[in-house]
């Protein structure tokens, strides 16, 4: 759910691109649900009839003509429009199988030809073994349409496994199925990291044919420009992303919502700093210029490694990262913030009698400890941040009488996240907060430890 955070990478985009435009055609025309095709009913998705429903053990004529008007007129018309743009096919492989003309024509366009998979139908109910079947099948038939394999795959209609099974695969330079982000992450699965360029189902003449989706070609125009603008203008800040735009020859390539698409294309055009890219492009840029990096990933550790690394977070404490284990851990605590989320909910959950625990270990400030150099490395490395390892013997002794009357008045050492802090501003404190009632002091060096283990995981984590 963290993703990249609030500071997502800069995409170093060829040219100084402020941002990239991806467009996607879904050929699917030839690979839906047929009975013709071996399958249990007819095709019930993305027409012109919404909220058809599938016949069972029948055809259906009108649908079967409105898919049969993508392959025979739409196909064409988009083609002309977009023959000299970098262009990425979805293309479902016995949909490609079925029509060898428009496959030659996407070829003489220097079209990259992804596979969108070997039929186009439902896969949330496929075994793995059953849908690994189907990808390995949907690669043989491309490989023997186009002459190659395929280096990118979306299902689109897909199972929990698809991610997973294209990773297994290990053949692709990039898997679609996803919509979590505007620029292209890793996915890891067994030690291999598998490159995501995720596509949209919001610029996407899709909803043409949704409830609530667009009624005219106007106002898919105008949600295609309102997004280019805005993250346009996110490239020109210094963030630049990708946008994909996603077409269906049987919607788009109809005359009254094509005109939409070839005003959204001059309207880009008429900026600079824009890369029109296909998704293999974007995915060889990206692997290039953002190689998967090996980081420590808290949420995929076992309890006796995850407490190992982060048991001593918490002064000696290594209960607070046994019990953060054992809460719902994932990606998102895989950085800095997202782990001392984690370990201060097991923190704040303890009761006071483990808290103060946690805070009877912390040593005193420049105490007999340090002086003896029987401080942990932390507590040694952060007291000697705001100079508490060069005393004068004047300080020294003031600090120590301080100590002492703080411990006596409240019962635990005077605790503060001293890289917050310099020598005089911790005096300042420490002359402060004596006068507080030791209840308000309690809930003071708990929020003060909590801060210490901030600074400890950041050392240790990317992100804050």
């Amino acid at each position: 759910m963290r993703g990249y955070g609030p500071t997502p990478p800069d995409p170093q985009w060829p040219n100084g691109a402020k941002i990239a435009v991806q467009i996607v055609m879904n050929y699917e025309e030839g690979g839906e649900n047929n009975i013709l095709h071996g399958d249990k009913a007819s095709e019930a998705f993305l027409s012109e009839i919404v909220g058809a429903s599938a016949w069972d053990a029948q055809r259906h004529w009108n649908m079967e003509s409105i898919y049969e008007y993508g392959a025979r007129a739409g196909f064409w018309r988009l083609h002309r429009l977009l023959k000299d743009l970098p262009v990425t096919v979805y293309g479902v492989a016995t949909a490609l199988a079925r029509s060898p003309e428009q496959v030659a024509a996407m070829q003489d366009a220097n079209w990259e030809i992804a596979s969108h998979g070997l039929k186009w139908i439902e896969y949330k109910d496929f075994t793995e073994d059953e849908e690994r079947e189907h990808l390995t099948k949907a690669i043989a038939l491309h490989k023997e349409i186009t002459g190659a394999r395929p280096r990118g795959w979306y299902t689109g209609r897909c199972s929990d496994h698809t991610l997973k099974l294209v990773a297994e695969e290990g053949g692709f330079a990039y898997c679609a199925d996803s919509y979590a982000d505007d620029l292209p992450y890793y996915e890891r699965f067994d030690g291999h990291d598998q490159l995501v360029v995720p596509y949209t189902l919001d610029c996407n003449d899709m909803r043409f044919a949704t409830p609530q989706g667009f009624n005219s070609g106007d106002q898919f125009e105008t949600y295609l420009r309102d997004s280019f603008d805005a993250l346009y203008a996110e490239g020109v800040e210094g963030a630049p992303k990708m946008m994909s735009v996603g077409l269906h020859c049987r919607l788009v390539g109809r005359p009254g919502r094509v005109q939409a698409l070839r005003r959204f294309i001059d309207y880009v055009r008429g900026h600079d700093d824009v890369w029109f890219a296909t998704r293999e492009q974007i995915a060889d840029h990206w692997r290039k210029t953002h190689p998967p990096a090996d980081r420590p990933r808290p949420s995929q550790m076992d309890k006796p490694a995850f407490t190992e690394a982060y048991g001593g977070i918490f002064e000696h404490s290594p209960w607070v990262a046994e019990r953060a284990w054992a809460l719902e851990l994932g990606p998102a605590h895989d950085s800095a913030a997202g782990l001392h989320a984690a370990m201060v909910r097991a923190f704040r959950a303890a009761p006071s009698a483990d808290r103060l625990e946690v805070l009877d270990a912390h040593p005193d400030l420049a105490g007999k400890l340090a002086a003896a150099k029987r401080l942990t490395k932390e507590s040694s490395s952060e007291q000697a941040s705001a100079g508490l390892d060069a005393l004068t013997d004047t300080e020294r002794a003031t600090f120590t009488q301080m100590n002492e009357d703080y411990i006596t008045k409240h019962g635990f050492p005077f605790i503060i996240a001293v890289r917050d802090h310099d020598k005089a501003s911790i005096m300042k404190a420490f002359l402060k907060r004596i006068n507080n009632t030791s209840e308000a002091e309690f809930l003071e060096a708990c929020v003060q430890v909590e801060r210490i283990a901030y600074h400890r995981l950041t050392d240790m984590l990317p992100g804050s």
